[in-house]
């Protein structure tokens, strides 16, 4: 596994295509629905409990290696971003979520300018143009360095 610390949120498949289909009856056109997962589960934790229900030992019959995070592989994952919000539905495990951004001409725009940069700009100059498009945008290879 990549790193000890590795949370992720898990759901049966038709836990997960009951919900989907729900959704989609109560969609009435560019809703972002969120579906509620649950409580997310620790990997380790996950892989120590598979290894011991196969009636094996963890880190004695089968080893746990960590490996390490890979580029852009997060410790957990973020199903909305605080600034985006969520409303309630009908159903207490579907919510709909609220983009931030929502102007469809100003994308249009920053799509053309991004173009422009991946044509003639330098690596430096899309980041910079990146972080300014997306306010929380983390540039890995900055932040690598500190």
């Amino acid at each position: 596994m990549t790193h000890e610390e590795v949370i992720r949120y898990f759901m049966t498949i038709p836990e997960a295509v009951q919900l989907v289909i729900q959704a989609g009856a109560m969609a009435t056109g560019g809703e972002i629905f969120i579906l509620d997962m649950g409580e997310p589960v620790k990997i380790l934790n996950l892989a120590k409990d598979l290894i011991r229900l196969s009636g094996f030992e963890p880190d004695i019959d089968i080893p746990i290696e960590i490996t390490g995070l890979r580029p852009g592989e997060k410790l957990f994952e973020e199903l909305l971003m605080d600034e985006e919000g969520i409303s309630s539905t009908k159903h207490h495990k579907i919510f709909i979520g609220k983009p931030i951004f929502t102007d469809y001409r100003l994308l249009l725009k920053y799509l053309d300018s991004a173009n422009e940069l991946i044509q003639n700009g330098s690596d430096e100059d899309i980041r910079e143009f990146v972080k300014t498009m997306v306010p929380n945008y983390c540039d890995t290879k900055s932040t690598s360095s500190m």
